[in-house]
């Protein structure tokens, strides 16, 4: 490995430590207010922000989930552990996803584990823990992969003047991470669509009144 891929790496690797998932045992126990669940998310997330005065989450936001069945209604306008795990799942899926493909994710996750957890099955907490446990094995996987992206990009455009390689190299890596971006969403939407992640809604009856 040169040292413009370890430079490189090391310097990505930063920035991916600051943007640690929200751990189950450091959300409150007890219910939230809506302007605690917003204070909450925006202290728990705030590494994720690109800009300093970007907005994890607002109120807004909040509502527009629940108007779209992606969010269960909190219980007298308080907000259970379980609905910020479900805002967690939405903040991240909402980088990539239409609401209508978060709804058809998660809607069978929630319906099915939203406060129905047991010995017998699942809860919503245990679902968070198995998937974001895969974290520091796929953030390795990650850096690995970024590594081949990143050497293959330095050697393109062998021919271009100096002042002319840093352009068309980090051009190139952009490229390539585009396009693994485009891959992979096109295989989530794929999923949805064939009905292996999402449930679909059963027709109803016609000759039923």
């Amino acid at each position: 490995m040169d040292m413009d891929t370890k430079q490189f790496l090391k310097e990505l690797l930063t920035e991916l430590k600051k943007i640690d998932y929200v751990k189950p045992e450091d959300i409150p126990n007890i219910d939230l207010y809506m302007d605690q669940i917003t204070t909450f998310m925006d202290s728990q997330l705030a590494a994720s922000k690109r800009h300093d005065d970007d907005k994890i989450l607002t109120k807004t936001m909040i509502n527009n989930y629940a108007k779209n069945d992606l969010l269960p209604p909190p219980e007298k306008k308080k907000y259970t552990k379980e609905h910020v795990l479900t805002l967690i799942f939405i903040y991240y899926f909402k980088s990539i996803l239409s609401i209508s493909d978060i709804q058809s994710i998660l809607n069978p996750i929630t319906d099915k584990y939203f406060g129905k957890g047991s010995e017998e099955n699942y809860s919503l907490e245990d679902i968070y823990r198995e998937v974001f446990g895969l974290e520091n094995q796929e953030t390795k996987n990650i850096m690995k992969d970024l590594a081949k992206k990143f050497n293959t990009s330095r050697q393109t455009f062998a021919d271009a003047s100096p002042e002319d390689a840093d352009l068309l190299r980090n051009f190139s890596l952009i490229c390539m991470l585009s396009y693994d971006v485009y891959v992979k969403k096109t295989i989530i939407e794929r999923l949805i669509d064939t009905g292996s992640i999402s449930r679909k809604p059963d027709k109803p009856d016609k000759s039923k009144k």
